[in-house]
């Protein structure tokens, strides 16, 4: 068979190495629109490459899958972490594990795995074609044509579809006109801007875990936090960002947060601690001492965001004064006025609906001899190296499936 996969990322690039290596038969040619292969590849991870996460168990996995993870099981099963990791490692490329559970090359650097895919792909003698333009897609009998606007036309018996994520509807009309239904997309993992930006002399300082909620809704989430120039971010803002993306579009990204910096602490508990900490300091200034090892600039600015003067001793402060501090501490809420995303890294929720699509092989329901692979489906994931994962292990499922 001559099989094409249209899309030279992770899926488009894992997919077509499959069928290569595993049904040497087969002409796999792989067809890029850009100049471009691999291009968030090389990008993600800050260039590092999160390539996946240290979690084993399929159950806890899925769950990393705020649009996905049900379907997802049957897929994982067939290919999964411990799968990616040793296809790697048989091809010469070691992972190492952070303490957070992200999984990065031990080079430290994207290159690494976007070159390992492409040395692959050529070995198995994958054709890789760029600089293809757009590209429109007819069935025809039992094959496929394809028209592209600078490398002419192609017909295939077999098709794999891994162009990623779109920012508009009607970029995927193409597949519309084949049957399939198109959940609208829009962005997933992206951080927040802050409105008459409060926290704006602070940015850089980090925190390990906080728990972030939108006020009036059931969106809470927990995690690493940073100050940034224009907002905050950090895996706690991404998770929400994720799981509420639908829900914070339809606030059109305006809405109020509410920020808990200490969310292992019970309010009386943290009234104690403070109690006993001002007794304890009762000579010191409030500016050179703090009793949770926050960050001293963002000390500094909580006091005075809960009125307590920096030059007053603990001694002085009052019973107002330390109940301002805790509300601000357990419950500071901010405007949220916008998002930001990652222009070369951003994540979509929407695409294929998951009900055109058997899991079980990444084929379309709508239409034989089709398959699907990565963010093109109306699959993401919170951050930390699960995205990728999908990319993998569907790109393994279609390819398996497609080459058969």
């Amino acid at each position: 068979m001559k099989i094409g996969v249209l899309g030279g990322g992770a899926a488009g690039f894992f997919s077509a190495i499959t069928i290569a290596e595993n049904y040497k038969e087969h002409d796999v040619v792989l067809i890029e629109k850009s100049g471009k292969v691999l291009a968030k590849v090389r990008v993600s991870g800050g260039g590092r490459c999160n390539v996946t996460h240290a979690c084993f168990d399929d159950n806890i996995l899925v769950q990393n899958y705020p649009r996905g993870g049900r379907e997802l099981r049957s897929v994982f099963a067939q290919f999964s972490t411990k799968d990616i990791i040793n296809w790697f490692d048989e091809k010469g490329v070691k992972l190492k594990t952070e303490a957070d559970g992200r999984m990065f090359p031990t080079t430290d650097s994207s290159e690494t795995i976007a070159q390992c895919l492409e040395d692959a792909a050529r070995k198995a003698g994958v054709k890789i074609l760029t600089n293809a333009g757009d590209v429109e897609l007819t069935k025809k009998n039992a094959g496929f044509y394809i028209k592209t606007a600078r490398l002419g036309d192609f017909e295939f018996d077999k098709i794999i579809i891994a162009t990623g994520g779109a920012t508009k509807k009607e970029h995927y009309n193409w597949l519309e006109e084949l049957g399939h239904t198109i959940i609208p997309p829009m962005p997933s993992l992206f951080t927040f801007n802050l409105e008459n930006h409060p926290l704006k002399d602070l940015p850089g300082i980090s925190l390990p875990i906080v728990e972030v909620e939108v006020v009036g809704t059931k969106l809470k989430q927990q995690g690493a936090f940073l100050i940034t120039h224009w907002g905050i971010s950090g895996p706690a803002v991404l998770k929400l960002s994720a799981w509420g993306a639908r829900e914070l579009a339809a606030l059109d990204y305006n809405f109020s947060v509410r920020i808990n910096l200490l969310p292992n602490t019970k309010e009386e508990a943290l009234r104690e601690e403070l109690n006993q900490f001002k007794n304890n300091n009762i000579h010191k200034q409030v500016s050179s001492i703090n009793p949770f090892g926050f960050a001293s600039r963002l000390w500094e600015w909580m006091c005075e965001y809960s009125e307590i003067n920096l030059q007053t001793k603990w001694a002085d402060v009052s019973k107002k004064s330390i109940n301002k501090l805790i509300e601000n501490i357990l419950r500071l809420t901010l405007k949220v006025n916008g998002k930001s995303t990652f222009k070369e890294e951003f994540v979509t929720c929407g695409g294929v609906s998951l009900k055109d699509i058997d899991f079980k092989t990444m084929q379309s329901k709508k239409c034989e001899g089709l398959y699907f692979t990565g963010e093109v489906l109306d699959v993401d994931a919170v951050t930390g190296g699960f995205n990728f994962q999908a990319a993998w292990s569907t790109g393994y499922v279609a390819g398996m499936s497609g080459g058969a």
